[in-house]
């Protein structure tokens, strides 16, 4: 029979991308605004790392209204990545996340490569940023519109091209709009990924039947929330299997269980999401729930349970 010591302290602690965290909770992007408006509910230095919402070189005002719409386990948004832009961000939002001993990662985006360069090459001066987050779900506007991350010769030239711009750990941000996740993921990591992130949103709609009309202006928008964890799960499992560098898990995760589900199929760490809407605590109650799953079973350390998925 075996007995439960709680007198010991698991170690929560993982290395990724070059970043020693002391946990593998992370926040994930336009979710947790600029990190300073959760300061109130949120000890944000218990945090593995805080990623901000996604920043382009200049502000941008996002979409028009209605943006958000609620969905049967989940959610609906449109807000087009609104952010105050990389200057503004670095002016006003950076000094008070540089107080905090949690790392910060900038989630960046554009419509071409150059712009993804340019914003690479400006955090690369920056003191402060522990890492990149390259968000690649965006269109190409000299390739027709086509998303960045659904195309692999796309993946690859976009990465590369960052690499070169910057130093910095870079951490590519998958979209899950593809038919083959395996070869995006193996592209990245060619192209000079440190670790990947996944899954983003997934494309939906919502429709007024008194109305009769889209319920975002936008008509489509990103569907997140616990509905689309089955899939961001199996896509990670995928991933994890055709790349050697750190995986992401990212998908409706709203508890521990949750995230003991991603570890398990190979993740290094996961990113808490919509939860932060429904529970602006979502991120140290899951947090608190990992080292009671790890007391309750004995395990010192979270690293054992990586990527132990018993087929």
């Amino acid at each position: 029979m075996n007995t439960i010591n709680n007198n010991f302290i698991p170690d929560l602690s993982v290395d990724i991308a070059g970043m020693h965290l002391k946990n593998p909770i992370m926040t994930a992007s336009g979710t947790f605004g600029y990190g300073e408006e959760f300061k109130d509910v949120v000890d944000l230095n218990l945090l593995g790392a805080i990623i901000v919402k996604g920043l382009s070189l200049a502000p941008a005002p996002g979409n028009k209204p209605p943006r958000i719409v609620e969905t049967a386990c989940g959610m609906l948004n449109a807000i087009g990545l609104e952010n105050v832009g990389i200057e503004a961000f670095v002016r006003d939002k950076l000094p008070f996340l540089k107080k905090l001993s949690t790392p910060m990662v900038a989630n960046i985006y554009g419509k071409t490569i150059d712009e993804y360069v340019g914003l690479a090459a400006r955090i690369d001066d920056v003191d402060g940023i522990s890492a990149i987050e390259v968000n690649i779900s965006c269109p190409n506007v000299k390739a027709g519109g086509v998303a960045f991350g659904v195309d692999p010769r796309s993946v690859y030239q976009v990465v590369s091209a960052v690499r070169k711009a910057s130093q910095k750990p870079l951490i590519i941000k998958l979209s899950p709009n593809v038919s083959d996740i395996a070869t995006i993921a193996q592209r990245a990591e060619e192209g000079g990924a440190d670790a990947l992130s996944l899954i983003n949103t997934i494309t939906g709609m919502a429709i007024d039947i008194h109305t009769r009309k889209p319920k975002l202006a936008n008509i489509t928008g990103g569907l997140s929330g616990p509905a689309i964890k089955p899939i961001a799960l199996r896509m990670v499992w995928q991933a994890v299997n055709a790349v050697k560098i750190p995986v992401i898990g990212i998908g409706g995760i709203v508890s521990a269980e949750d995230a003991l589900e991603f570890f398990i199929a190979g993740a290094s760490a996961v990113q808490i999401g919509t939860a932060n809407f429904m529970n602006p605590s979502a991120t140290i109650e899951i947090l608190e729930g990992l080292t009671r799953y790890l007391k309750s079973n004995n395990m010192a350390t979270l690293r054992n349970l990586y990527g132990t998925l018993v087929l």
